[in-house]
């Protein structure tokens, strides 16, 4: 491991911490990046994802130049969204929030973008937008009711947790199903091997 590159998390979330660990990836440090991700006035889902997941890794890109102990590493972001049409919808904060989401998404067709973005320790920067089409079933009130009792949808976009209960509501799914979580991993791995990035050192410790 010796000589490795550094590699910092410009993010919070648990999910996409646990994925990159599912990857045999264990960043040295995370730098959540504190953006406003509030979409712009007729913002296309697809521009909304690639333009916060591109703040966040400048973002955490500033506060690893002014750590010497971080400085050079490689560097990930990202931004997930889901959309119905034209229309984004929330991370829902609130129980109302999620419920009308939900009744948007029940018995339709939805679409999940997530934009990465790699910074490389030459500060170059690499970005993809993965899209994963969903469908839910036909929820009822019960189910909507039930749900929002759980609180898993709590800060989730789109008001659902498809790595939860919500899973059982995708009737079908096209493409990559980490997207949804939060992180497409074949995507992603494939870009920090594309720059360089020793994917298979952390294998032997992922077991």
């Amino acid at each position: 491991m010796l000589g490795r590159p550094k590699f910092v998390l410009a993010s919070g979330s648990p999910r996409r911490l646990s994925l990159l660990n599912q990857a045999g990836i264990e960043p040295d440090a995370l730098r959540p990046a504190d953006v406003d991700e509030t979409p712009k006035r007729g913002e296309l889902p697809r521009s909304c994802a690639n333009r916060l997941a591109r703040a966040k890794a400048d973002a955490a890109l500033k506060a690893v130049q002014l750590d010497d102990d971080l400085r050079g590493s490689f560097i990930l972001a990202a931004d997930t969204v889901v959309a119905v049409g034209r229309r984004i919808l929330p991370k829902a904060d609130l129980a109302d929030e999620a419920s009308q989401c939900l009744r948007l998404l029940s018995g339709r067709n939805h679409r999940v973008y997530t934009a990465v973005c790699i910074v490389t320790p030459k500060e170059t920067f690499r970005q993809r937008l993965i899209e994963t089409r969903v469908r839910f079933k036909r929820l009822t009130d019960e189910d909507i009711r039930a749900y929002i009792d759980c609180g898993e949808w709590r800060g989730k976009a789109g008001g659902y947790a498809v790595q939860g209960i919500a899973g059982s509501f995708v009737v079908k799914m096209v493409g990559s199903y980490t997207n949804i979580v939060g992180l497409p991993l074949y995507e992603t791995v494939s870009l920090l091997s594309g720059e360089g990035f020793p994917i298979r050192d952390g294998w032997l410790n992922a077991s």
